[in-house]
Formats: structure tokens, C-alpha cells, sequence
């Protein structure tokens, strides 16, 4: 193999008019180094070395893909005949073979577009009939080169479809010399029979081809034979028109694409033609809070062909979560096709699969919304998501996002507003949604709360400390509190002052006698409040805005709450008969102990009486039976 390199100087003198010196400038070509080239393509062409067999198969596919586009078009005489591309592993002699029967290369086509690294020949193609064309994969001209990062010598046969052609064989060792000679060959198509080098003996069994194959090609739109098998669907149900379609389809595709998982909870087909090609099916998993085991299952194709699961450019990040596949023609990939390339079309195919996921959630919602609540366990994560992270997504997740309370009733947000805002309505005209994010370990709180009437939501999911904050911040006129950030008649502030029935003096020696027996542990601010005489008798809470700042800088890895000690608010109810009990009881033993019992009871409904001082509660309990 020869190249020549043409290096032009041009010369060119100049004077500095800043000082007395001429300077002489200097333009050229720079030289490229062609023998360098195989090492380069070995080591760096592909990040994924088994990427050479997809590009071959491709090319097999594309001269297929053209033979069948001349056919309809006149343009070859004689039978197109079988079409299928069969990949053959001789263990023996080490040797992978792909064979197809497609278009073919003449002598002179072989020394065009073989010898001339990186000149595509689909893209001549595609220019010459691109009205008529089939999908055609290559675009680049160095898919063929990938055989050389596994094979220490490529060997290139083949005979072109047009009338009286002669059959051509072109052998290469992965240097810059090739030998071309006539063959044989009578059958029309290209065999590729790689030698593999001995650090490629990986890709010399039938285990390992097969999961390749698997991987890469089991979509591609030409038969694929290995082993005597056909390995792929030509036809998947994403090129099918959704009318012609059953929901037996789609289960039935989904159980293809991810055997081991449960069914899906509904899908969306895409189909769009203009202004942009898109197809694909987009499926709905079961998730529940198996977060981030669902992400990255969404397969991204090209013409059939498999890219790559990494499509966060393409699909925006809160619909990760979904399953299926992509395939659109107009994604631009570098020339590994690896990763994609971020332009215009990226981005409205992005703003596109919002839309349509959004349209597709609203369609169930007023369609059937029954079925839409029995799903919202699933759905839930993905529109919360959305939400967070999408503003155009939650304008119109807005109209189908539900909250759900603690008695498993359903609401848009504008309905539960409408639903709590006559109770629930503070003294700053704001909507109260009270919530518990674990039912079980807040029942206490929960039970005094409803004995106001107020409704209490259940968010206790995984994104629910995001979507809690972003609610309170996008919906208009909406506070949100935990059942345990205030006291019962603080949640919803009214302004209003309930009577004592302790005097003052007896409120200030309540305080100071929990203050001076609990005054070793400084967690604990003290403060008498005349609750109803039912509410419980002290109540251990943090404050709304306190609890987030620390969670949120706990889940970002910040520690500057960390650092900082735990700190609690003990409400005291000074209505309560055991307030009265205790500033009339002078023994300070007894005293003691039922401030010790009474406080560790209220430690407990926070999870905050663990060790020695639980072990303690026990058995000073036993004592008093």
C-alpha cells in the first residue's frame, strides 16, 4: 500500500513595525505518518474492542441494504436470491467469517474504498440515492479498519453484482502493504475471514460470538446466521405501526428485552417522521423504591443497529427510569458511535419524549383514573421526579400528580387543597399540607392531630423529601409540615391562645423542673404550652426548616449540620393532668421518677431512647408495677 503525502511551504517576508527586524513566516501541510496507523486504530478506534464485529456486520448489512435499493430500482439484473449474512467461527484455524451477499466490490472498488482509509463509501451511496436508499449504517469509512484491532491478518473476498465482474481477493497483516489478486469466488457478496492475533483468542468461541451477536445485532434488519441459527428480529415491533399492535405485543417484547422482569405497567409507542426520525417503545417498569436499579435499562439503536445504554443526553434524566429502546437515524455519534454528540436534534428529541410522556400519563389519568391510582405506587416515582427536575414537565404534571393520605385516599394537588384549605388555612392565608413520612413511628403525633379533623398525606417515598420542598416552592399558597415539626396547635398557626390551667409561676417551676433534671443533656430546649388536656403530655419536636437543612446537606455530602449537635424541642402541655400532678408532688423522688418516665416515654415515640437508657426505662417500669 502506497500513500503519498503532498507538503507545500510557502514562504513569506514581513517587516515588525515595532522594531528593525525582518521575520520570515512559513505555511505548510503537515505530514502524516501512515505506517503509524495501525496501532492507533488497535488501540484507540474503539473503546470496546468486540465493537469489530458490529462494524463488520453493519458493512454487510449496508451492501445488502444497497443491493436491495438497486433491485427495486432496475438497476441489477438477475435474482436478488437469499440475502442472509452468515458469521462462522473455525476454531480450529482461528478464523472468524462474515458473509453476506450483497452488493459486492470490483477490483477497483476494493483499491477506493479499502485501500483509502476512511473514505465511506455509504456516504457516496447515500448521496447518489438518497431519495431510494435503505438504511444504510456507515458513515465513516473506518468501520472495516475495527478487524484489525482482533486479527493479525485480514483476508477480503469478493465478487461485485454487476454483469461480467471478476471475483477479487485483498489480504492485509496490519501493516501498510496489502496484496490484491483475482479469486474464484462465484457467488455474489463479500466474505471478511479474520486471522485472530493471539491477544484476541477471546473472540475464538462460539460462547462469546453468540453473546456479541446478542448484544449488537439482534435487531439488525437483514438475517443474521450463526451456528445455523438465525440470532436476531428483523422486524421489531418499534418499526410496526401502533395500530397494528395488541397489548400481547408489547408484553410480549418487553419479556424479550428484559426476561427476568415483572410486566410493565403501560408503554408509549414512539413514531415521529418530521422534524426528526424517531421510533421506539418506551415502557413503564415496576420500580416502587428500587431506584436506582431501574436506570440505565433504555437500549439506543441506529438503523437497528445497538449503540448504547448510556442515553442521558437523549432522554432526559427523570425518565432514566423508564425501559425500552430508542432508534432514530438522526442522533449524530462520533465515529465509534460510542457516545452521542449534543446538537439541535438531540435536543428536541429530548423535549419530544417529555412531551410524549407527559401526554401519555394525562391520557390515562382522565381516561381511566382508577387504573391510574391503582398504578401511582409505580407512576408516583417517575412524575415526582419529573417534577424535581423538569419545570416544563411539572406544569403539566400538575393536573395528574396525586397525594395520597394516610387513609389511602387519592387527590390532584389542587383538589386536596381545595379539599384541607377550611381547616388547614394559617394566619399567613396559607394551605397547611400536613405530612408523615412513617405512619407507624409517628401513630402518637398522628392520632392527636386527627382529633382536630385535620388530613394527614403519606409521603414516605424515596424522592419525597425533593418533592415535598419543590411542592411547597411552585404551588402557590402551600406550607408543608410533618406531623412532628410543631406542636397540634402550631402545625396550622391560627394565632389563637389556648388558657392554662397552671398559673404562671407554676408553668415557670414545671419548665425549670424538667430543665434542672435533664440539664446534662443539652439536645433538649424546654417550653410549657397549653394544649387540649387529651393531647399528649410532651411532645419532642424538630422544627420544619431545621430537619430539611440537615437532611438536604446529609444527602449532598455536606457536613456542616453534621458537625453540629442534635437539637430538640420538648413541649410540655401544661393542660394535661399530670402537669397538675407533678407541681403539687414535694417529694423529690418520687418527682424524679415520673419526670424520668414521662420524658423517656416521649424519647421513645422519636426513636430517641436507645442503650443504657432504654435498658434503664425497662426495668424502672417493671419497678413501678
Amino acid at each position: 500500500m502506497t500513500i503519498e503525502i503532498e507538503i507545500t511551504i510557502s514562504n513569506k517576508l514581513s517587516i515588525n513595525p515595532f522594531s528593525n527586524y525582518l521575520i520570515m513566516s512559513e505555511k505548510g501541510t503537515i505530514s502524516v505518518h501512515t505506517e503509524n496507523i495501525f496501532p492507533i486504530i488497535k488501540k484507540f478506534l474503539y473503546s470496546d474492542h468486540e465493537i469489530f464485529l458490529r462494524e463488520l456486520i453493519s458493512n454487510a448489512v449496508d451492501a445488502t441494504q444497497k443491493l436491495k435499493t438497486l433491485a427495486s430500482m432496475g438497476e441489477m439484473k438477475g435474482e436478488l436470491g437469499e440475502t442472509k449474512i452468515v458469521v462462522k467461527l473455525d476454531k480450529d484455524n482461528k478464523t472468524l467469517h462474515i458473509i453476506d451477499r450483497g452488493i459486492g466490490l470490483t477490483e477497483e472498488e476494493v483499491k477506493k474504498y479499502i485501500n483509502q482509509v476512511a473514505f465511506s463509501s455509504a456516504e457516496e451511496f447515500l448521496e447518489k440515492y438518497k431519495d431510494n436508499a435503505n438504511q444504510i449504517i456507515g458513515h465513516f469509512g473506518l468501520g472495516f479498519y475495527s478487524a484489525f484491532m482482533v486479527a493479525k491478518k485480514v483476508e477480503l473476498v469478493s465478487l461485485s453484482y454487476k454483469e461480467g465482474a471478476k471475483a477479487v481477493r485483498w489480504t492485509c497483516e496490519g501493516s501498510t502493504e496489502f496484496e490484491i489478486m483475482d479469486d474464484a469466488k462465484t457467488d455474489r457478496g463479500t466474505e471478511i475471514i479474520l486471522h485472530l492475533a493471539d491477544d484476541a483468542l477471546e473472540f475464538n468461541d462460539n460462547f462469546r460470538i453468540k453473546n456479541i451477536l446478542d448484544k449488537h445485532c439482534k435487531f439488525l434488519p437483514i438475517e443474521i446466521e450463526f451456528e445455523e441459527k438465525i440470532i436476531n428480529n428483523t422486524q421489531p415491533l418499534w418499526t410496526k405501526a401502533p395500530a397494528d399492535l395488541k397489548k400481547e405485543d408489547y408484553e410480549q417484547f418487553y419479556r424479550e428485552l428484559y426476561p427476568m422482569s415483572e410486566p410493565p405497567l403501560f408503554w408509549i409507542h414512539l413514531n415521529v417522521d418530521y422534524p426528526f426520525n424517531l421510533t421506539g417503545i418506551l415502557y413503564f417498569p415496576k420500580i416502587k423504591d428500587e431506584f436506582e436499579a431501574q436506570r440505565n435499562k433504555i437500549q439506543l439503536y441506529s438503523n437497528q443497529v445497538f449503540i448504547t445504554d448510556s442515553v442521558q443526553d437523549i432522554v432526559p434524566e427523570f425518565l432514566m427510569l423508564l425501559h425500552g429502546v430508542i432508534n432514530s437515524p438522526d442522533i449524530p455519534l462520533n465515529v465509534s458511535r460510542s457516545y452521542l454528540q449534543g446538537d439541535a436534534n438531540v435536543k428536541k428529541i429530548n423535549a419530544h419524549i417529555t412531551k410524549k410522556v407527559a401526554d401519555k400519563l394525562e391520557e390515562i389519568f382522565k381516561t381511566d383514573r382508577k387504573e391510574f391510582e391503582e398504578k401511582w405506587e409505580n407512576v408516583g416515582t417517575f412524575v415526582k421526579y419529573g417534577m424535581i427536575a423538569e419545570p416544563k414537565f411539572y406544569d403539566r404534571a400538575t393536573k395528574f400528580c396525586l397525594l395520597q393520605n394516610i387513609k389511602g385516599e387519592n387527590y390532584t394537588i389542587e383538589e386536596y387543597k381545595e379539599k384541607v384549605s377550611v381547616l388547614q388555612t394559617d394566619k399567613e392565608n396559607k394551605v397547611v399540607f400536613i405530612y408523615s413520612n412513617n405512619p407507624l413511628a409517628q401513630d402518637s403525633f398522628i392520632k392527636t392531630i386527627e382529633k382536630r379533623g385535620y388530613d394527614i398525606l403519606k409521603l414516605n417515598g424515596v424522592l419525597d423529601g425533593h418533592f415535598i420542598s419543590t411542592l411547597e416552592n411552585k404551588f402557590e399558597g402551600v406550607s408543608m409540615k410533618r406531623v412532628d415539626s410543631e406542636s397540634v396547635d402550631k402545625l396550622v398557626d391560627k394565632d389563637t391562645k389556648n388558657e392554662s390551667v397552671l398559673s404562671a409561676d407554676d408553668e415557670k417551676a414545671l419548665k425549670e423542673a424538667f430543665e434542672n433534671q435533664f440539664k446534662a443533656d443539652v439536645r433538649f430546649k424546654f417550653e410549657t404550652e397549653a394544649l387540649a388536656p387529651d393531647d399528649n403530655f410532651i411532645s419532642i419536636i424538630k422544627p420544619e426548616w431545621e430537619r430539611r437543612m440537615k437532611d438536604m446537606a446529609a444527602m449532598q455530602g455536606m457536613n456542616m449540620f453534621g458537625a453540629m449537635p442534635e437539637s430538640w424541642n420538648v413541649i410540655i402541655n401544661s393542660n394535661h393532668s399530670l402537669s397538675s400532678k407533678l407541681v403539687k408532688i414535694t417529694d423529690d423522688i418520687e418527682k424524679e421518677g415520673l419526670l424520668k418516665n414521662a420524658f423517656d416515654l416521649a424519647l421513645l415515640s422519636q426513636n430517641l431512647l436507645q442503650g443504657e437508657a432504654l435498658t434503664n426505662f425497662i426495668n424502672r417500669s417493671y419497678g413501678m408495677l
